[in-house]
Formats: C-alpha cells, sequence, structure tokens
C-alpha cells in the first residue's frame, strides 16, 4: 500500500431494478494504462452511464480475439493456476442430535471463530441430524436412530448446508463453464452457463418453500444466529465471437471490441429468478448506481454479499455488490472480510511474458448490525493466502499469512520450457488495523520459510504458528502481542508437513498432514501432537502415520472432529490400496501420547459411496455420515450399534 490512503466507498443496498445506459459506441475511448494491481480504494458509480464507460474502459486491454483474455484453451472457474498451497473450502457446523427428553453432551463442528457457523453436508438442531447427499436433503431423528424425512433437491446438485430452528438453507451449484455448441463445432463459445441457486426448505413441513438464482459462482457463506450472509461471484455476460472459417484472429478482435463498445450495463451486473410460493419473478440483481469499485479493475467480475433471515422469505438477499474477484472469506461476530489475490484477472493479450509481484487486496464489511453489510476499508497486502484460517482477528487487529514472490503472466501460446524462472517464494505475517476506511499496515515478519510456501496456518490469541514445506517441514511459532512488532519465536524441523492445525489445550497443537521422505516425497496421512507451551523451543510429542493414504481434513478442516472431554480425535481416511478402502481413523490424545482406537467401517453394500466423511460425538457414541447413510459407534471400543442406510 506504501502509505497510500485508502478511501472507502459505501456499499449501499441494491434494488431488483436497473438504470439502463444509453450510452453509444465510443471509437475514441482509450483504455487505461494496463495495471493488475493498484490501490484499494472504493468508490461508487454515480450513474449508469458513467458505470457502463468505467466497466468498458476497465475490460478493453483484456480483450482478445478468444473473448476475454488467453486464447483457444481456458480453464473452467475454480481451476486458477497452483496457489502455493492447499486449497481449502470452509464448511459448517454439525451438532449432534439429542432425544428431546433428555439432552446429551455433543459436538460441534470445527469452525474457524466461535459463534460463526460455516455451511457443512451435514448440521444438527440437538434433535436431529440433517445431511445432504446424492440430491437429497435426509432428516434422521437421534433418539429413534430412524431416517424421518427426505427431500428431494432434483437436478439440482447441493454442495453445503445451514439450519436456524426448522429452516434449511442449501446452496447447490450449476457445472463448472461448459462448451456451448452455438457456434461451429470446431470453436466452441467458453461461456460461463454455471450459477448458484439457494434453496430455502422447511424441514418441518418437508417441502421447499422459495428459492433464488443467481448468475455468479458461489464463493463461501456464514451464519450468526438466524442471519446467513452468502458472497458471490458473477462475471459479465458478453456475446463474443471467436475465429471460424470465415473470420480470423484479427477479424474476431475487431469484432468483440465492437461488442465491448456497445453492450449495455446490465451485461455486466448479475441477474437473479425468485420463485416464492409459487410467485416467480427476474431481473437484474443490483442497480448499477449502488456499485462501489476499487480503482483500478479489470471490470470482469463482480462480488454480491446476501442477506437473509432465515426465519422469513428469501427474496433477493438485499445484495451489496463491488467490482472486484474474490475466493476467500473469513468472518467474525462483527465483521466479514472477502481477500482477492487477483488470480482471476483475465490473461493479458500479450506474446510476451509479463511477471508482476503478486498481492491481495482484503475488502472488510461491519456486520454488526442487522441487515446487510456496510463495506467500511479496504487494504492491501503482497502475497497470496492459503485459505480463510491465514486470517484472523484479535483485539481489532487483522493478522494476514501470506506467501511472496512473483507470477508470470504469458501469451497463451508460449511454451512451458521457455517460460521464464520464478524467483525464491517467502512468508509473511502482517498485522494491519483499520483507519478510517483503510486496514493500514501496523507491523509484519517475514524470512519465514524461504524457497517454500504455506501449507498450514493457525492464530490462537497473540500467538501464531505457520507450517510452510518443500522437503521438510518447518513450524514457526510467532509472538503477535505487540502488533507493530511481530516476531518468530522458535522453529521445529521435522518431515512431511501439516496440513491443519488445531488447538488441543495445555499448550499442545494437533497437525493433520502428509508424512513425506526427506526428499519431500509424500508417503501418507500424518496426525501430530505439537508442544507449543514454550513458543521458543516448540517440539512434536507423538505422531501417528497411516503409510499410502489421504484425509479429506487435510483440506477440509470440517471432516476434523476432536473431542476434548476424553481426547477422541476423527478423520476420514482413503487408502490407495486398489481397492480403495475408505474409513474414519479414530486416535486418542492421552497426554503426550496419540493412541489408536481402531477404525470405523461402514458395511460392504456401501463401499461404492465413498466412506464416511462426517463423524459427530452425541453422548457415549460416534455417529458417522456417509452419502451411503450414518452408522453409530460407541465411543469406547468402537462396536458398531445401528446402521440407517439412505434409500436412494
Amino acid at each position: 500500500m506504501n502509505g497510500k490512503k485508502l478511501l472507502a466507498g459505501t456499499a449501499v443496498l441494491a434494488v431488483a431494478g436497473v438504470c439502463v445506459s444509453s450510452a453509444v459506441r465510443d471509437d475514441s475511448l482509450a483504455p487505461p494504462p494496463v495495471a493488475d494491481q493498484g490501490p484499494v480504494r472504493l468508490v461508487a458509480f454515480d450513474s449508469c452511464d458513467n458505470a457502463v464507460t468505467e466497466l468498458r474502459r476497465a475490460m478493453a486491454p483484456y480483450v482478445t480475439a478468444y473473448g476475454l483474455g488467453g486464447g483457444p484453451t481456458m480453464f473452467a472457474e475454480g481451476m486458477a493456476a497452483d496457489s502455493g498451497g492447499v486449497v481449502q473450502k470452509s464448511v459448517p457446523d454439525a451438532r449432534a442430535a439429542t432425544p428431546p427428553e433428555q439432552q446429551q453432551e455433543h459436538s460441534t463442528t470445527n469452525v474457524h471463530e466461535q459463534g460463526v457457523d460455516e455451511p457443512d453436508v451435514v448440521k444438527t438442531d440437538g434433535k436431529r441430524v440433517v445431511s445432504i447427499a446424492d440430491g437429497k436433503l435426509r432428516l434422521v431423528d437421534v433418539a429413534s436412530r430412524t431416517v424421518t424425512g427426505t427431500v428431494d433437491l432434483g437436478e439440482r446438485r447441493a454442495s453445503q448446508l445451514l439450519v436456524s430452528g426448522d429452516r434449511a438453507l442449501v446452496v447447490t451449484e450449476g457445472p463448472v463453464p461448459m462448451l456451448k455448441p452455438t457456434l461451429p463445432p470446431d470453436r466452441p463459445s467458453y461461456a460461463p452457463e454455471s450459477g448458484t441457486e439457494l434453496v430455502l426448505v422447511d424441514l418441518k413441513a418437508l417441502k421447499e418453500i422459495s428459492s433464488l438464482k443467481t448468475d455468479g459462482f458461489y464463493v463461501d457463506a456464514r451464519q450468526i444466529g438466524g442471519t446467513a450472509r452468502v458472497v458471490v461471484r458473477s462475471q459479465p455476460r458478453l456475446p463474443w465471437v471467436y475465429p471460424d472459417q470465415t473470420t480470423n484472429e484479427a477479424g474476431s478482435l475487431r469484432r468483440n471490441k465492437e461488442i465491448l463498445q456497445n453492450e449495455p450495463v446490465t451485461s455486466w451486473l448479475p441477474r437473479y429468478e425468485l420463485n416464492e410460493n409459487g410467485a416467480k419473478s427476474s431481473g437484474t440483481l443490483v442497480d448499477c448506481a449502488n456499485v462501489s469499485h476499487p480503482v483500478v479493475h479489470s471490470g470482469a467480475s463482480m462480488l454480491t454479499v446476501l442477506t437473509f433471515e432465515l426465519s422469513g422469505q428469501l427474496g433477493t438477499g438485499r445484495p451489496v455488490s463491488i467490482v472486484a474477484d474474490g475466493d476467500t472469506v473469513y468472518g467474525t461476530d462483527r465483521s466479514l472480510y472477502i481477500a482477492d489475490d487477483h488470480r482471476l484477472l483475465p490473461q493479458l493479450p500479450s506474446r510476451t511474458p509479463v511477471q508482476r509481484p503478486i498481492s491481495t487486496a482484503i475488502h472488510q464489511f461491519d456486520i454488526g448490525q442487522a441487515g446487510p453489510p456496510k463495506h467500511v476499508a479496504s487494504g492491501e497486502v503482497n502475497g497470496t493466502l492459503l485459505n480463510q484460517y491465514s486470517l484472523s482477528e484479535h483485539d481489532g487487529v487483522l493478522r494476514v499469512a501470506t506467501t511472496t514472490g512473483t507470477e508470470t503472466r504469458c501469451c497463451w501460446r508460449m511454451p512451458a520450457d521457455v517460460q521464464p524462472p520464478q524467483p525464491p517464494s517467502e512468508s509473511f505475517v502482517t498485522t494491519l488495523r483499520r483507519d478510517g476506511g483503510q486496514l493500514a499496515k501496523v507491523g509484519q515478519v517475514g524470512g519465514l520459510g524461504k524457497g517454500e510456501r504455506i501449507y498450514s496456518v493457525r492464530f490462537i490469541g497473540k500467538m501464531g504458528y505457520v507450517v510452510t514445506f518443500r522437503q521438510t517441514d518447518p513450524l514457526y511459532t510467532l509472538d503477535l502481542a505487540d502488533p507493530a512488532k511481530p516476531r518468530v519465536t522458535g522453529e521445529l524441523k521435522i518431515t512431511g508437513f501439516s496440513a491443519y492445525l488445531h488447538p488441543a489445550g495445555d499448550g499442545k497443537l494437533i497437525g493433520v498432514g502428509q508424512e513425506a521422505t526427506e526428499q519431500g516425497r509424500t508417503t501418507g496421512t500424518q496426525v501430530s501432537l505439537f508442544d507449543v507451551a514454550n513458543p521458543a523451543s516448540p517440539q512434536r510429542l507423538a505422531q501417528y502415520h497411516l503409510p499410502n493414504s489421504s484425509s479429506e481434513a487435510q483440506f477440509d478442516p470440517h471432516a476434523f472432529l476432536f473431542w476434548p472431554q476424553d481426547g477422541t480425535l476423527v478423520i476420514p481416511v482413503s487408502s490407495y490400496k486398489a481397492n480403495h478402502d475408505f474409513s474414519s481413523l479414530v486416535l486418542r490424545v492421552d497426554g503426550n501420547r496419540l493412541r489408536d482406537s481402531g477404525n470405523i467401517v461402514e458395511p460392504a453394500s456401501a463401499n461404492n459411496y465413498g466412506g464416511p466423511r462426517r463423524t459427530i460425538v452425541i453422548g457415549d457414541q460416534l455417529w458417522s455420515i456417509s452419502a451411503a447413510g450414518v452408522q453409530v459407534n460407541a465411543r469406547n471400543g468402537l462396536a458398531q450399534q445401528a446402521w440407517l442406510p439412505f434409500t436412494r
């Protein structure tokens, strides 16, 4: 940021109508100087004419004969370049169901911040377990151990779930961008056809109440009480042409430039279709004058935060939008942060490599009051995030862990063997504090894992823990008590790495990841117990290694269960054997040791469904949920007590 003042634009409530620009094509419009990043300063468009003019200008440098960026081969959404770490999507809260006449102790899903729920494939409210799998929402009654209801979601691909009382909000997503055969077969369109549909379900009546479709990609969601906030990212819908037997690249490029200058502002704004109790409506989700944007942007994506009170109707979600990309969401009880590392920026139409420093923009929204969030500040840090655990707010200070370096954005025809070498990577922890509309840098510590990248991060109170990896695994301990002077206090080098770190109390950490050889070749799932009570000298107390296996908990922390009352630790594992066995590995943290308690294996009839994905504690039982059904085992000894298959 280099001391540049960041001015906060006010993102206000959007309405379903839209102000349509009367602007006509202006061939004299010159594109602005190409800049991949700049001051993160949000300002609002003052009119629809101003909006479409600015959006055209911002997109102009990226227009090619094949539409936006690149050439005839483009990646589907979500297939971005390697960001230097395990991609991790958040998922939510699953509280074990309990008999109404006798409340049993039960576990909750592993969420980042206490009191801030996150969507997942399993949720409970203490009386029932709610799950989604193979296009169906199912309810399981814990007291009777029976499946009591099913809601068929049809062809929609349900991916995540939030629950409040007798309401469930189901996130369904369309497929990744598909080749659309509207042009000659040898020149298909690469227009994204996917979208997000939010479905509100009445769990008592077992029926769908309403649904809201948007043409954006689902990013993530958070829930506090009965209020859910959903972040979606949309892209402009422009009818690009492509070279074919009758049009060469020069002609296609010329036509695409004309298309850009003729498209109305509605082509950039996300659309919606709402179905509430059979009444249908559709339109533009936001008004162009109610959209904020950074001073420098590509005009290629828009982030929208939707707010829903799950006890009522969906409506259009009272949207708040900014012109930006984003793929990481982190939330506290008062703030929602959306981070954009610019990796979704369109590829520049160049035949020579362009190197640029990598940076991440961070936008802070105030969610402390009822209603839609309000954008309050933005900032920027060097490098890229691993996932939401790279962000943590403590005492008004945002701590951010990033890996820096540069990336090469290059011509799509350049052979891989002539790509310029990448400079060594390095990781940092930067502290930011809100100053007016700016997330201003307070302090920074670097030098973490030079030549490596971050594999896991955990901030606990005034301490931070960062794991980097290339051949060995340095676990760094950081003292963040003075945000202006964060410092590394200790380092532990061992083979392998931890992809997820979890606090275990009494100055201990649990790490889940992979063991590896001294040359860095991974060899199977590894669970480590660390002693970090003395930050100057972190130690590994115990290790469990399951060769030739992996665990979903490495990239999705919601697959991780730790029950501190007796030290029960459960993660799903998949072996690399010929039959690809699936099971839940049960360990017990016993003082300074990790004890193997055995595995939970589903009946042979369920082997084709991928095995258990979530395990929850209910009283003295472990409930394991998969796409095939629910299995109940004794917590001590793991004896099977029930198997509840899901009917197809």
